[in-house]
């Protein structure tokens, strides 16, 4: 069975489903333009508010399919590069998609499933999936930006323990280290993550946007930079309609209505 990627709505949520169940959800080129298309589509959509991707059953994503791995080394060196170019052109999308997006993850989140899970803005785990940068299990390096999500959450010496050491790390010291934010009982992850998407979809779209940016160039801006950079949003925001809409509701007492 050839993975694919199923989308469907809960509300204002976009949930993007990885399915390819046969194979723990192992990852392929089909589904990185599949994709980036879902998130361009929900960008320029008003009624999506949030997207959740999640696994079909009991795995998020095994990672990466080896038989196809295996198949590719008696290919032209071109052929793995573009399909590495199509993972790291989804995670690009996801990283710059100006609306909240949230991993469910249950069961297996492996190599670049893992690094999939960690290009989110909000991770939702159950207490028993298992959470591994296999690569180096098998004598190859990480892809997907996982060792780039990783250098800047986490300790260097724990890095070192998920990518060179290939070990196993609980979702339970995932969130002690700030990178699960939401822990859950086996099979319940996908209902928490659709009550977290519930909450932000009732927040200011445009405010959301403005803190993903804001936070994702954090890490390389100057201070005075990046000054500059929350002026600009907060004055934009405060005038925008949602701003006044909420000055409004909280003086007022009252829930409020953003567009």
């Amino acid at each position: 069975m050839t993975a694919s990627l199923k989308s469907h709505s809960v509300g204002a949520t976009m949930v993007l489903t990885i399915s390819n169940p046969e194979h723990r959800n192992a990852l392929g080129p089909e589904l990185y333009a599949a994709g980036v298309e879902a998130l361009n589509v929900a960008e320029s959509s008003a009624d999506v508010r949030s997207v959740v991707i999640v696994g079909e059953g009991r795995h998020f994503c095994a990672g990466g399919n080896l038989q196809r791995l295996q198949a590719n080394r008696q290919q032209p060196i071109e052929v793995q590069a573009q399909s590495v170019g199509g993972l790291h052109n989804w995670i690009e999308t996801i990283h710059t998609f100006p609306k909240p997006v949230i991993a469910a993850v249950e069961g297996a989140c492996a190599g670049a499933g893992f690094s999939l899970a960690l290009a989110c803005d909000f991770i939702v785990a159950a207490r028993d999936a298992v959470f591994v940068m296999a690569y180096s299990n098998i004598g190859i390096s990480p892809d997907g930006g996982g060792s780039w999500a990783l250098a800047r959450s986490l300790p260097r010496a724990t890095v070192m323990q998920l990518l060179m050491a290939g070990e196993r790390i609980t979702p339970e010291r995932l969130q002690q280290l700030g990178v699960v934010g939401t822990l859950t009982e086996g099979g319940a992850a996908m209902g928490e993550a659709l009550a977290l998407a519930e909450k932000l979809n009732a927040r200011a779209p445009n405010a959301l946007a403005s803190i993903k940016e804001l936070v994702n160039d954090a890490a390389t801006n100057p201070l005075h930079t990046h000054l500059a950079a929350e002026l600009d949003h907060f004055v934009r925001n405060v005038h925008h309609a949602n701003g006044g809409e909420g000055i409004a509701a909280f003086l007022e007492k009252r829930t409020p209505q953003y567009r």
